[in-house]
Protein backbone atom coordinates (compact mmCIF):
# COMPACT_ATOMS: atom_id res chain seq x y z
CA UNK A 1 0.00 0.00 0.00
CA UNK A 2 2.70 2.55 1.07
CA UNK A 3 5.13 1.53 -1.68
CA UNK A 4 3.02 2.88 -4.23
CA UNK A 5 4.30 6.40 -2.49
CA UNK A 6 8.12 5.68 -2.58
CA UNK A 7 10.44 3.66 -1.13
CA UNK A 8 9.60 2.16 2.34
CA UNK A 9 12.26 2.60 4.67
CA UNK A 10 11.16 1.12 7.22
CA UNK A 11 7.38 -0.70 9.01
CA UNK A 12 6.66 -1.30 12.09
CA UNK A 13 3.37 -2.97 13.36
CA UNK A 14 3.20 -1.86 17.40
CA UNK A 15 2.06 -5.12 19.77
CA UNK A 16 1.33 -5.31 22.68
CA UNK A 17 3.96 -6.79 25.48
CA UNK A 18 1.75 -8.93 27.26
CA UNK A 19 -0.24 -10.65 24.64
CA UNK A 20 1.62 -10.40 21.39
CA UNK A 21 -1.59 -8.38 19.72
CA UNK A 22 -1.91 -5.43 17.74
CA UNK A 23 -2.26 -2.48 19.36
CA UNK A 24 -3.66 -1.18 15.91
CA UNK A 25 -1.24 0.94 14.77
CA UNK A 26 2.05 1.26 13.33
CA UNK A 27 5.24 3.73 11.29
CA UNK A 28 5.53 3.78 7.86
CA UNK A 29 8.76 5.28 7.10
CA UNK A 30 9.41 6.53 3.19
CA UNK A 31 12.72 7.93 2.30
CA UNK A 32 11.52 11.26 0.25
CA UNK A 33 9.63 13.35 2.39
CA UNK A 34 7.53 14.56 -0.82
CA UNK A 35 6.59 11.07 -1.30
CA UNK A 36 5.89 10.62 2.27
CA UNK A 37 3.38 13.70 2.17
CA UNK A 38 1.69 12.34 -0.67
CA UNK A 39 0.95 8.84 1.05
CA UNK A 40 -0.40 10.86 3.89
CA UNK A 41 -2.49 12.83 1.55
CA UNK A 42 -3.77 9.79 -0.77
CA UNK A 43 -4.10 7.20 2.39
CA UNK A 44 -5.44 8.94 4.89
CA UNK A 45 -9.26 8.22 5.37
CA UNK A 46 -9.05 5.14 3.48
CA UNK A 47 -10.65 1.97 4.41
CA UNK A 48 -8.67 -1.17 5.51
CA UNK A 49 -10.71 -4.73 6.16
CA UNK A 50 -14.17 -2.15 7.32
CA UNK A 51 -11.82 -0.20 9.56
CA UNK A 52 -10.54 3.68 8.79
CA UNK A 53 -7.12 4.59 8.80
CA UNK A 54 -5.26 7.65 9.94
CA UNK A 55 -2.49 8.71 8.26
CA UNK A 56 -0.45 11.17 9.51
CA UNK A 57 3.41 12.47 10.37
CA UNK A 58 4.45 11.22 13.37
CA UNK A 59 5.62 13.56 16.58
CA UNK A 60 9.36 13.50 17.14
CA UNK A 61 10.42 12.06 20.08
CA UNK A 62 12.50 13.72 22.50
CA UNK A 63 14.74 10.87 23.85
CA UNK A 64 17.09 13.35 25.93
CA UNK A 65 16.99 12.30 29.96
Amino acid sequence: MFNAYGDVQSCTLILDKTTGKSKGFGFVEISKVGNAKAAIQALNGKSIDGNKIRVKKADPVNNAK
